[in-house]
């Protein structure tokens, strides 16, 4: 698989140098390159692999070169972060392929030395020594989490769900698809997808909620049932978002920020394909996006529309729900994209502003009785209750409302907290208030 590593090597460097989402660089490399579907199994495999460990990958680095990080070209580091975890993560790999690949797509000056670290490592018996180490970096390591995040998440939910909240961030993410419940019953949707060799089984948690098991060469949405408009591809957490926000037949709704799509398709079919529901984004680009797969599932109900979410649009009517699914660190989705956790810390400070600001805009837009829904994908409280707090004290025509979820384990509340290790899904903060009757 030489050509596989090859490419993943292509990727990584890529990934250093353009700060890039991972999902879009492979995307676009697998599109050109005409792998076979092993190799691309393969290197999707490790290329993920080594943006989940880079920490810990690092730190091995450290630990066994003679040569200083920073002076290592960019080429080496990634060719040892491949090695390390091939040796450490991928057992279908034998060692000596792990270190012999390796060399192989180095260039002849670096060779000697990327196959003696990985023959040292080999001889130590693969093991990570962290001795010394404080018990925060020690986490670190081990998870390959930076101490700050580590600590802001031990500081608002405390040592074991932190410790939970780290397991999740690692390993393959889970798929989910959300029934059409408009055109099919749950039975029928595995059925079919069962007939065309797919292996899901329905969730516990959630009804007219599916759970892909184990994905195998053929992409989902390759498949005849995702193009008969059966199913859409959606997390839990996302479609727990929409179970709270409730929306009605005959309603108004307004989802401020859709792209691409999926609440927007949940939430027309719990309102039976009736009533008006405004789906936006700011790019006319990604409406594309919403407007296809509203197609697909036969959602007429849908009205895309291109909009700044920042700002007040007097075109839009009064609405009984209106549901902001905000910007975000990303926080709570990083087992799909793995980079996020390496940002600075510095990069969140200017989101809570943000998220205010489309906040105070949306609240314009709902009926007295009328419902605002306050989503993110993060585990940041900067981001989740220090901002819902805000729009409480700035909006005292809006109260909290509570609205039961339905979870074993999860209290009914106005707010949520959704942990992967509890749903099974991304984490995710939900909110919703309630407009005062005038």
């Amino acid at each position: 698989m030489t050509q596989s590593r090859k490419t993943v090597l292509e990727l990584l460097i890529r990934m250093e140098q353009s700060g890039a989402y991972s999902n879009i660089i492979l995307d676009n490399t697998f599109s050109r390159d005409k792998l076979a579907p092993r190799d691309k199994a393969f290197a999707a495999a490790l290329f993920y692999g080594v943006l989940e460990r880079k920490m810990t990958l690092d730190f091995l680095i450290r630990a066994y070169s003679e040569i200083e990080f920073d002076k290592l070209s960019c080429e080496t580091v990634q060719i040892l972060r491949m090695g390390f975890y091939q040796l450490l993560y991928m057992d279908s790999v034998p060692e000596n392929a792990a270190v012999n690949e390796s060399a192989d797509i180095s260039d002849r000056s670096s060779k000697g030395f990327i196959n003696a670290i990985l023959r040292n490592f080999i001889r130590d018996d693969m093991v990570i020594d962290t001795s010394g180490l404080s018990d925060e970096a020690k986490l670190s390591v081990e998870y390959s989490c930076p101490k700050w995040l580590i600590k802001k998440w031990t500081a608002a939910f405390g040592e074991e769900t932190t410790l939970e909240i780290l397991k999740g961030t690692l390993g393959r993410p889970p798929v989910y698809l959300r029934v059409n419940t408009l055109k099919f019953q749950t039975p029928d949707v595995i059925a079919a997808l069962i007939k065309e060799k797919f292996d899901v089984k329905t969730n516990a948690v959630l009804d007219d909620c599916i759970e892909l098991e184990r994905i195998g060469d053929k992409s989902i949405e390759l498949s005849d049932a995702y193009r008969k408009g059966m199913f859409h591809v959606q997390d839990i957490s996302s479609q727990l978002c929409c179970k709270l926000t409730r929306p009605g037949f005959n309603q108004t709704v307004i989802d401020l920020c859709a792209a691409p799509g999926g609440k927007s398709f949940t939430m027309a079919q719990m309102m039976n394909n009736r009533g008006k529901l405004i789906s936006c984004d700011l790019y006319s680009g990604k409406l594309s996006l919403i407007e296809n797969g509203a197609k697909r599932l036969g959602l007429e109900v849908i009205k895309p529309f291109q909009n700044d979410a920042l700002i007040y649009n007097s075109n839009f009517p009064q609405a009984d729900t209106v549901l902001c699914d905000l910007p975000c660190s990303g926080l709570g989705v990083i087992r799909r994209k793995p980079e996020i956790k390496y940002k600075p810390m510095k990069t969140l400070e200017g989101l809570p502003e943000t998220q205010r600001k489309i906040l105070s805009a949306a609240a314009a837009y709902v009926k007295p009785n009328g419902s605002l829904i306050y989503s993110t994908c993060t585990l940041n409280p900067d981001e989740n209750e220090a901002v819902a707090d805000d729009f409480q004290l700035e909006h005292p025509e809006f109260s909290p409302y509570i609205v039961p979820v339905g979870i074993a384990g999860i209290p009914d509340a106005s707010r949520y907290n959704l942990f992967p290790h509890i749903t099974g899904g991304d984490g995710f903060f939900i909110a919703i208030f309630r407009r005062k009757s005038d």
